[in-house]
């Protein structure tokens, strides 16, 4: 199956997550891994769990770079590839072991393409490139379906975020459109958390789907809201009511992933140390997972009520736009 095929035609209803996104307790407290201190993870954007190691990419430097982490987070192994990456923010890995890194960062908003970095197995590196319809974004999330399709999720200071998927089959070292096929709008929820004030609980800053397909998340600073998924229906997923799991109080919250037992999320945050921790999922959301339908294919083949005044999330939007700026003009790239 190509990614072409796997599209699905017509328009799909808006997600929001703020229409019933209620915290849920979970059944046990997050718990530390840990404690990640690697200087080359100094700014860590991405990971996955693969059983009880972890794969982590970091957020800057002049070529590829996918660390693995042992049980004790410390890394083990460094995949490169001749790749000079602008602004790697997420990544996924594929059945066939295939890392995706989202290299979609946009501080300034002013990038005209952004891409896609497929990592193999056997040492090649395809970069697929993304042109948004409406003009750039920044996006820090990625979303892999089972079926190998990737979707992207913006970054947006007023927590209306969009969500892109590509509109054709992806082209090595061309370029191809995004199509947007669903919406997911997060309103403050008080939960304490990262670099931008009440602003970071309206952020979405990574996404992750669980290894079995059931599951998917998206992160903010502060909190993970998560959908049940049925079969590779990404969109649809997210026209559904997610359940919100505050996460632990941490500087730039940005790394999300699903553990290998799919139960529980893996987080970090950029900064040096950093905690990699474990939050158990609700029993209710681990019941609610459908598992996936159809074969996945292999992805070398793939070529308004809100919880807080209005007014206060704009106020905190603004505030964040200044800070984002300013951080930008620190970076290396933005």
């Amino acid at each position: 199956m190509t990614l072409g095929a796997a599209l699905v035609l017509g328009s799909v209803a808006p997600a929001s997550a703020e229409e019933a996104a209620v915290p849920v307790p979970a059944e046990a407290p997050p718990s530390t891994r840990c404690q990640i201190s690697d200087g080359r993870l100094a700014e860590l954007s991405g990971l996955v769990a693969v059983g009880d190691q972890v794969l982590a990419v970091n957020d800057g430097g002049d070529e590829v770079a996918v660390h693995l982490l042992d049980a004790a987070c410390q890394v083990v192994d460094v995949h490169t590839a001749a790749v000079d990456p602008y602004d790697p923010e997420d990544m996924a890995l594929g059945p066939d072991g295939t890392v995706w890194l989202a290299d979609t960062g946009d501080n300034n908003v002013n990038r005209p393409t952004v891409a896609l970095l497929a990592l193999r197995t056997d040492g090649t590196t395809s970069v697929y490139r993304l042109a948004y319809p409406d003009g750039p974004h920044d996006a820090e999330a990625l979303l892999l379906a089972p079926d190998g399709t990737p979707y992207l999720v913006t970054k947006e200071v007023l927590g209306a975020s969009a969500v892109y998927r590509p509109a054709s089959a992806l082209v090595d070292g061309g370029t191809v459109g995004l199509v947007e096929v669903a919406a997911v709008n997060i309103t403050l929820t008080g939960t304490p958390g990262g670099p931008v004030g009440r602003a970071g609980q309206l952020m979405i800053t990574g996404g992750a789907v669980s290894a079995d397909g059931t599951h998917l998340a998206l992160r903010t600073y502060t909190d993970a809201y998560v959908w049940p998924l049925s079969g590779s229906d990404v969109a649809g997923a997210l026209a559904a009511a997610p359940v919100r799991v505050a996460l632990p109080e941490s500087p730039q919250g940005e790394a999300i992933s699903f553990t290998g037992d799919n139960q529980q999320l893996l987080v970090a945050s950029e900064g040096l140390p950093s905690d990699l921790t474990v939050v158990p999922l609700p029993q209710a959301v681990v019941a609610a997972g459908t598992p996936a339908l159809g074969d996945v294919p292999s992805l070398t083949d793939l070529t308004r009520s809100g919880l807080s005044p209005i007014t206060s999330a704009v106020i905190a939007a603004l505030v964040a736009t200044v800070v984002v700026w300013i951080l930008g003009l620190v970076r290396r790239r933005s």
